[in-house]
């Protein structure tokens, strides 16, 4: 029988109705039918607003090279759901989540209040890597924390939180304080808890929360940037007594990996056999798509970047400014987004920016986006707006033929653009 990505799409859209429904009686209920696949899996559970994706995949990558069986859970997907779900490095196979989808759809009491899209998706993964027997997996919050469908693990082996900054508030609460509390929700009485750079009004309500549970917590500093790679590709960074390749681009991955290392060593501590040759091989081989990654557009070099949130475009705009080039933004946002903190953050005097919309979701307007885009930012070279993605990138690289300045092109602002690229295009999006 031929198996395809659509047949999985079919059977999750009748949950899409359900939208995003945050509470975990729905996953509960569910778990417990399926006998509660989630107390065979150890976890690593990690939570944040940005750097979630990479510490998930430097995780998976070091403790699959110690020689574990090592499962991943991230989202969103770029292209189609398996990439969400993970094991030793490889993808679900197609043929097993639809499997699994069955399973789940019978095991559903019709009586009962259906479980959100989210939910079912999660369902499975814990599923298959309770029928897999992995020896752990790194499991990332969807949103927010205490309510998630993921938070359903009395005794992780280590909570994570990466960093809080306002984003979700529509959901999670109008303040940094309001989202730290519901980020907080991930820490177990006595499991250990590895923190990063937070902001002092999310640091409080982090550090109440773990002396409430008694959470021990490793404060993590970011790691040092020390040397390039003799052949100059890799640069290598510095977290305590340990030196490290960094594969993943921009300066925030000297937050991420440090995190990732820091897990590292506390697992460490509880007996994992994680030698330290297994840490810098898997943290070379490192990959996590769609975060400050080249590729290339008709031949032309093309950096491509999610930055969806405002802590994600200050990272972008970090990079960028290293590289000491004029730039072409070529940018499509959800409209729940905060566009004007947004453009504030990337856009500078003399750059040019393309806008266009973000296909089959809800996206903010291009021609408001422009508007708002030339009010933030005045001396803008250029401010134009597109039907597609494709259209501005063609037009954009084929006016780069005839320019006499070396420029540097940026697609970014969503995810789910990216996404949409990749699957529309010839662009490699996998990981291995």
């Amino acid at each position: 029988m031929i198996v395809s990505s659509e047949q999985i799409d079919s059977l999750l859209k009748p949950f899409q109705r359900f939208g995003v429904n945050l509470g975990l009686t729905r996953i509960e209920k569910l778990l417990a039918d399926l006998d509660n696949p989630q107390h065979q899996v150890p976890i690593i559970h990690v939570a944040g607003t940005n750097g979630k994706g990479s510490v998930c995949a430097y995780l998976s990558s070091i403790l699959t090279e110690g020689g574990y069986r090592v499962g991943r859970y991230t989202s969103p997907h770029l292209v189609d759901w398996t990439e969400r779900i993970y094991l030793n490095g490889k993808a679900i196979a197609t043929a097993t989540l639809i499997e699994l989808l069955q399973d789940i759809q019978k095991a559903i009491d019709p009586n009962a209040e259906s479980p959100t899209q989210f939910e079912v998706i999660t369902a499975a993964a814990w599923l298959y890597f309770a029928r897999s027997q992995v020896d752990l997996a790194v499991m990332e919050v969807g949103l927010g924390g205490r309510l998630d469908a993921t938070n359903v693990s009395d005794r992780p082996l280590v909570s994570i939180i990466t960093s809080i900054s306002r984003e979700h508030w529509q959901r999670l609460g109008p303040t940094i304080a309001d989202i730290a509390r519901e980020k907080a929700g991930v820490l177990k009485p006595n499991c250990p808890a590895i923190v990063g750079q937070l902001p002092p009004e999310a640091k409080e309500v982090v550090r109440a929360r773990a002396q409430e549970l008694n959470v021990p917590v490793t404060w993590v500093e970011p790691a040092q940037e020390i040397k390039i790679s003799p052949n100059n590709d890799v640069k290598w960074a510095k977290y305590q007594d340990l030196e490290y390749p960094l594969p993943l681009l921009g300066n925030v991955q000297l937050n991420n990996s440090a995190i990732a290392i820091a897990t590292i060593k506390t697992l460490q501590q509880q007996g994992w056999n994680i030698p330290e040759l297994a840490i810098q091989t898997g943290m070379n081989k490192t990959r996590w798509l769609g975060r400050l990654q080249w590729t290339t557009w008709k031949n032309r070099p093309l950096l491509i970047d999610g930055a969806h949130n405002t802590a994600a475009a200050i990272a972008l705009r970090q990079y960028v400014n290293t590289l000491n080039k004029p730039v072409i933004w070529i940018m499509g946002m959800l409209s729940t987004k905060d566009h004007e903190d947004i453009f504030e953050v990337l856009l500078k005097p003399q750059d040019e920016l393309h806008l266009v919309p973000v296909p089959d979701h809800s996206s903010a307007n291009p021609e408001e986006l422009a508007t708002l885009a030339q009010q933030v930012c005045p001396r803008l070279s250029s401010c134009k707006t597109y039907d597609n993605v494709f259209t501005a990138l063609n037009i954009v690289m084929d006016l780069m033929k005839d320019s006499a300045t070396e420029k540097l092109v940026v697609l970014c602002g969503s995810l789910y653009l990216i996404g949409h690229l990749f699957q529309n295009s010839n662009i490699n999006h996998h990981f291995n």
